[in-house]
């Protein structure tokens, strides 16, 4: 599982490194992580045909919640860009205020999503679902981290 999860990383960085602007990239990790995931998903759950019956509901309000948060975390991020130049207190304290808010709603998200799983695939099943959702969503934040220059950034090529 785990290679294969490797396997949609390195898609995504080979993607991410192909384009130039962070909003070209951040299109990029939604359509493909929104593409494949479903796949990813039903392979690593294993669930009965019974137990995805019953689980494609959750799943489903869960990716439609998801994705508009992932829509705020893009205009926190485009924001961010526009104002990375000339960014005064105000707009520091907006975009972090902001960003930890987001942060929060998907967490709530994750607790939500889990007590509802729980009552129909059981707690160990959608344990799984969330410990696989937690990675994937933690591989793509590292994956935008890493594309997004730090406040008053010390320009790298000066230190070597």
């Amino acid at each position: 599982m785990k290679k294969l999860l490797i396997l949609l990383v390195l898609t995504l960085s080979v993607s991410l490194n192909a384009q130039s602007s962070s909003k070209d990239e951040l299109a990029i990790i939604q359509s493909s992580y929104g593409k494949s995931k479903t796949d990813l998903v039903n392979v690593y759950m294993a669930l009965s045909p019974a137990q995805t019956k019953a689980f494609q509901p959750v799943y489903d309000s869960y990716e439609a919640e998801r994705k508009v948060l992932g829509q705020k975390k893009i205009q926190i991020i485009d924001e961010y860009a526009a104002k990375y130049a000339t960014l005064t207190d105000a707009d520091a304290d907006q975009l972090t205020k902001a960003n930890l808010k987001n942060n929060l709603e998907v967490e709530k998200l994750y607790d939500k999503t889990y007590e509802k799983a729980k009552k129909v695939i059981g707690a160990t099943n959608a344990a799984k679902f969330i410990q696989l959702e937690i990675y994937l969503q933690t591989t793509i934040r590292g994956e935008i981290q890493d594309s997004i220059p730090f406040i008053d950034e010390i320009d790298k090529t000066k230190l070597n």
